[in-house]
């Protein structure tokens, strides 16, 4: 079944890492709401059916008051929803936001903790402090959303793996129910960008990464998390399910500036200007492009996004969505990395070896049909 996102891009400041669209400016909060009413009327039929996950992501959607969230869930069809989920800042979750969120029937909250160390919060600058995600994570629990993810970020400059360490023990230690952990990556157009390039800041080297991707899995393995896709870790039975869509190419509708959607054979997405957005929106009219998706690009697809999880590529579907020439193109790619140990056959199945894992977008391009 589809699931929907919804795209909310006020901050009430920008961390130096983000590539996200966003703005600082939530002037027009209120007006924005109003358009994305008006985009979930206007493409009622897209997915056909009522979405079975909803994901509100950023920006950051804790910025919008419990009213305008009141709003914004009284035109979305939460009826079939097995997961709803919202995107919070650490300081932002007070318990007036958690008893407003949980009345909406939210039931998973994604917090973007990134580290417990407050130097390096400040160096990205994150508005929050450590102490603030352990308070964000009771306050959650105690108006009863009881699925909390947190994201962590490794990899900052100067960082040791001792101090990784001991962040993936601070994590732990509020037993969540899921883990993201991203190496951080200096986009470009970011202001961390515009400091590596002036030398004010330097790369983690890659073996440091590596090592403390290692050190990230062998420890969450043995807190008894499934390692389910690259950057994911979960309790059994937490996986995110609106995510876990993506990989599978389920179709879902992206809502809101910068939204992208996926109808099975199309992609689109909506420009990236809020105020062109809610003009747009006004005038009936959803402000989109859309990519129609020939063979090889969904063949590409399937390759990568099936990859980056633990059960892989499904060889026999593979060969029945595409034909005998895509599967003969990806198991001939595959040979030497099967040979090397950084992939592995099984039960049918072509997936990622722990090895692997760290140079996954080696392998998945090699695998893709250029």
């Amino acid at each position: 079944m589809p699931g929907l996102y919804v795209h909310i891009p006020f901050c009430k400041s920008r961390c130096i890492y983000c590539g996200f669209y966003s703005t600082t400016d939530s002037c027009a909060a209120r007006r924005y709401v109003d358009a994305l009413c008006g985009e979930i009327e206007l493409r009622r039929d897209y997915l056909g059916e009522a979405p079975q996950t909803i994901y509100l992501g950023g920006g950051t959607p804790s910025q919008l008051s419990p009213e305008l969230l009141s709003r914004l869930f009284g035109a979305i069809d939460t009826g079939k929803a097995e997961e709803v989920t919202v995107e919070c800042n650490p300081d932002d979750v007070t318990p007036q936001l958690a008893q407003a969120l949980a009345g909406l029937h939210v039931d998973r909250v994604s917090m973007g903790a990134q580290t417990f160390d407050d130097a390096r919060l400040r160096f990205i600058r994150r508005r929050h402090n450590a102490a603030e995600v352990g308070r964000a994570v009771d306050t959650l629990r105690r108006a009863g959303i009881g699925n909390i993810c947190i994201d962590l970020m490794y990899g900052f400059p100067g960082e040791t793996p001792g101090q990784w360490a001991a962040d993936i023990e601070r994590a732990l230690a509020l037993e969540p129910d899921h883990i993201s952990a991203y190496c951080l990556s200096f986009e470009e157009g970011t202001p961390l960008y515009s400091m590596l390039r002036r030398g004010l800041v330097a790369e983690a080297d890659e073996e440091t990464c590596r090592q403390m991707y290692d050190d990230l899995a062998c420890r969450m393995e043995a807190a008894g998390y499934e390692h389910y896709e690259i950057s994911n870790f979960a309790l059994p039975g937490r996986r995110s399910r609106h995510n876990g869509n993506y990989w599978r190419e389920v179709p879902y509708m992206g809502i809101g500036a910068a939204a992208h959607s996926y109808d099975g054979g199309s992609r689109q997405w909506n420009v990236a200007d809020v105020d062109k957005y809610i003009e747009a929106i006004g005038r009936g009219v959803v402000p989109m492009e859309r990519e129609v998706l020939d063979e090889r690009a969904r063949y590409n697809d399937r390759v990568m996004l099936s990859l980056r999880t633990c059960e892989g590529i499904d060889l026999d579907k593979l060969c029945s969505d595409f034909g005998r020439h895509y599967l003969s193109v990806c198991l001939q790619a595959a040979g030497k990395y099967i040979a090397d140990g950084l992939l592995e056959r099984c039960g049918g199945r072509l997936r990622l070896t722990r090895r692997g894992i760290f140079v996954s977008d080696m392998i998945m391009s090699d695998l893709m049909d250029v």
